[in-house]
């Protein structure tokens, strides 16, 4: 009989102990079972009761998920499909005897509709628990854990629980609607933790927080028991202590909890528990400390500003709320946009001068000049929503404005452009009917126009051709060649397109013994490769990588030609990688002007990229036999991507995918060249004719390019692109890195009234050729819906026809 009561006492405390172990406490969900809205129970739960697992009311339906149980207000930890509409009330929630957890809805005649698997996985469980933890887990039949609700967080990690490399908090749209909100955190590959806003890129720019980990490949964050947040190393060593706990202490009946709110800050809060289920919820730590620093917290065109401690959504100058009632929705311009006349700009326009504010938006336009001139070129442009001037220095950007800023004490002043009445855009329709005279000049220019837009695949080509002829804007330069001598490396810099990407454009020659030094280099990305690419801001186009395969290196790392003269990347690790593998000694390293990058002994090229093309060849390479092309993963990831070009022994040129036997069925497009043709080569000339070599130098031509060029200031390229086509392309090079392409350089000059530097010495009417820029600058629009019509073209150059302003052009890139 003591036995007995002894065994009773011992249940009754089991059954009233707030929470258990993980592994000695679960609660089974067996093959069959099921939960239903509309039935009790609704879900599922923990031996203890902390967590459950099903279905969670939301509006006027339910969504899937995991919340921690408490009074008032349950906490939802973790949710299914959390894009997709609530479901209504008749779904079931079933884990079917085939071993799959399968959500079913229903139609209003219950009629089976749709099935979707809430854990994905190949082979079939035998049984699923729900852990104290938070942790849903299905099991085979070897008891082996096959599928985890903690390896796919959603905007929570519980204690226990890791956030791997690659993956990301996303932020919930509200404190009661869990579908994605508009912030995220990631545990990024190159160890940083990183606070964005959705939609972003993965670069410095966008960020509003770090822990400044970068450099630590294979690092993880991870929430222990005891409430500490670090990120760890692959041998659980401790990079950064991110968040701690107040007490550092491992409770059942405490759950810690880090979760990305949909206000954008990174928080870590603690939940005391009672035997009576009541909870006492401590915030320990949180990121960024300030609400203001989250970017885009207050949406476009407006700033933030704390107010008694309070986070206050405030409109840029010249715009208005969308939603007064929602002041985190953004704000939008007060008056609608006119043609862009300057005569009267100043009628219609006023500035508004604000003092400590900034922004870390691109600008479209930065120059020196002094305050009144900036103030005076935001005023006459119509593009121009507001100008930063700093250390003499204009920088104007476009609406909408992303991530304006209030500064605590700073020395820039920005002008802000603010419409002194309500301006409408003269309606098309609108407009009086145009008298068209027929004449030989107006069916000669028809003629012309229409002949220039049906023969060339782009406008810009035409356009670009016309400033070169009209304007003698390129001047032939080489800027390097092998004999140039410098007295020091130039640093490696690192364009804003290329976040992933080194490249050694600025290097001109590098001597036995020095280095190039990437430590000026901003974060940015998942770390940096070594290659060669063609300058031109943004749109920079990768030509040869390096060592292409292998994991991306830190920013601390060193190009370095050693005494040895080996060319060497020394990662911060200390690790030497050869860049160029060559059994001779190499005393310098120079870059050319055509691409290619060599390694000379002397007067002897002992090393060059040309013979070691990756998945593009340049103006004057050959691609001989057994060389091959292998096309990149993407635009951004040079790596070895799906498809290969080779050029066979018997002369023939063969496209076949890259995990292929190279068999002829597995090619998908070959020259065809076969025959008495061994010993043909693929060679790219400096006219853009590609062509099969002989031995004997007689081409089998390909391909040709239809652009007129000086081969000094054109390059031609011909690459494997990522969807596996040949494609043959032009870039053209001018005599300043700010004339680099010149329909970004025309409106550069046209929004700073400085067309004259188009026509240098020549006498032209400036009118006239201000109206000439505009009508090329609207034609070369990358936005197609923003290009005008070959009739209305036709108008404007007769004079007849209105000239809307046009937007600001990125350089631009064209394929022949």
């Amino acid at each position: 009989m003591a036995f007995a009561y002894a065994a009773f006492f011992l249940l009754v405390i089991c059954i009233y102990k707030p929470a258990s172990s993980q592994q000695n406490h679960s609660n089974l969900i067996s093959l069959g079972s099921s939960i239903s809205t509309n039935v009790q129970p609704t879900s599922w739960r923990s031996p203890s009761g902390t967590f459950a697992f099903g279905f969670y009311p939301q509006g006027s339906g339910f969504i899937v998920g995991i919340w921690l149980v408490c009074k008032p207000a349950d906490i939802i930890t973790w949710t299914a499909y959390r894009d997709d509409p609530p479901v209504p009330s008749n779904a079931t929630l079933e884990f079917t005897v085939n071993g799959k957890l399968l959500l079913r809805t229903y139609s209003a005649n219950n009629e089976a509709g749709e099935e979707k698997l809430i854990a994905k996985i190949e082979k079939s469980a035998s049984n699923a628990r729900m852990f104290d933890s938070g942790n849903l887990v299905l099991y085979n039949e070897h008891s082996d854990a096959i599928w985890e609700s903690f390896n796919f967080p959603t905007d929570t990690i519980l204690g226990g629980q890791n956030l791997y490399a690659g993956g990301e908090l996303l932020s919930s749209a509200s404190t009661t609607d869990f579908s994605t909100g508009r912030f995220r955190l990631k545990m990024q590959s190159d160890g940083n933790l990183v606070l964005y806003p959705v939609a972003t890129l993965d670069i410095a720019a966008d960020a509003y927080w770090s822990t400044d980990t970068f450099g630590s490949s294979g690092t993880h964050l991870y929430l222990n028991y005891t409430g500490e947040l670090l990120i760890l190393n692959k041998t659980s060593g401790i990079v950064r202590d991110v968040f701690n706990s107040y007490s550092k202490s491992e409770s059942s009946s405490i759950i810690y909890r880090a979760t990305l709110e949909n206000n954008g800050i990174f928080k870590l809060y603690s939940h005391n528990f009672d035997s009576n289920g009541a909870y006492t919820t401590s915030l320990n730590d949180s990121a960024p400390e300030s609400q203001c620093k989250v970017k885009t917290f207050c949406g476009l065109n407006s700033y933030c500003t704390m107010n008694d401690d309070q986070p206050d959504c405030r409109c840029l100058p010249g715009t208005v709320p969308v939603d007064p009632d929602q002041r985190y929705n953004g704000c939008e311009r007060n008056y609608t946009e006119q043609l862009c006349k300057v005569a009267e700009e100043t009628s219609s326009y006023n500035i508004t001068d604000m003092e400590k504010m900034s922004w870390d938006d691109n600008p479209y336009f930065r120059n020196s000049m002094s305050e009144e001139d900036c103030r005076k070129s935001c005023l006459q442009d119509c593009n121009c929503a507001g100008a930063l001037y700093e250390s003499g220095e204009c920088k104007k950007v476009k609406f909408p404005v992303k991530y304006a800023r209030r500064l605590e004490r700073d020395s820039s002043k920005v002008f802000f452009k603010v419409g002194l009445k309500s301006v409408r855009s003269i309606a098309t329709a609108m407009k009086p009917p145009v008298v068209l005279k027929t004449s030989k000049k107006t069916v000669t220019l028809i003629f012309v126009m229409s002949v220039a837009f049906i023969t060339c695949s782009s406008i810009a080509i035409a356009v670009s051709v016309f400033f070169i002829s009209k304007s003698r804007v390129v001047k032939a330069r080489m800027r390097r060649n092998i004999e140039t001598n410098v007295s020091r490396p130039e640093e490696v810099q690192l364009s804003n397109w290329a976040y992933e990407l080194m490249v050694a454009r600025e290097l001109d020659k590098l001597d036995l013994g020095e280095d190039v030094d990437l430590q000026n280099l901003e974060k940015m990305g998942n770390g940096f490769a070594v290659g060669i690419w063609m300058m031109g801001q943004p749109n920079n186009t990768v030509v040869w990588t390096a060592n292409r395969d292998d994991e991306p290196v830190s920013i601390n790392a060193t190009i370095h030609l050693s005494e040895e003269g080996k060319l060497l990347l020394r990662t911060e690790q200390g690790n030497e990688n050869l860049i160029a593998n060559v059994s001779e000694v190499a005393a310098s390293a120079s870059m050319l002007d055509s691409g290619n990058f060599v390694l000379s002994n002397g007067s002897s090229v002992i090393w060059q990229s040309f013979d070691y093309p990756t998945d593009t060849i340049l103006g004057g390479q050959n691609l001989t036999y057994p060389d091959k092309l292998v096309s990149s993963v993407s635009s951004s990831n040079h790596s070895s991507g799906r498809f290969l070009l080779a050029m066979q022994e018997d002369g023939n040129l063969v496209a076949y995918p890259n995990n292929s036997a190279r068999q002829a069925v597995d090619a998908y497009w070959a020259s065809n060249t076969t025959g008495d043709n061994k010993g043909l080569s693929l060679y790219l000339n400096h006219q853009g004719f590609l062509s099969m070599v002989t031995v004997s130098k007689k081409p089998v031509l390909l391909a040709r390019s239809s652009y007129p060029c000086n081969n000094k200031t054109t390059i031609f390229r011909a690459t494997l692109d990522a969807d596996g086509i040949f494609r043959s392309s032009i870039k053209v090079d001018v005599s300043t890195p700010d004339e680099m392409n010149l329909p970004s350089w025309a409106y550069q000059c046209f929004a700073a009234g400085q067309l004259d530097k188009l026509v240098k010495d020549e006498d032209i009417e400036f009118e006239s050729l201000e109206r000439m820029v505009k009508i090329g600058l609207l034609c070369v629009q990358r936005d197609p819906t923003s290009r005008p019509c070959i009739k209305n073209v036709i108008l404007m150059l007769e004079g007849s026809g209105d000239i809307p302003a046009p937007s600001a052009i990125a350089p631009f890139r064209s394929t022949a």
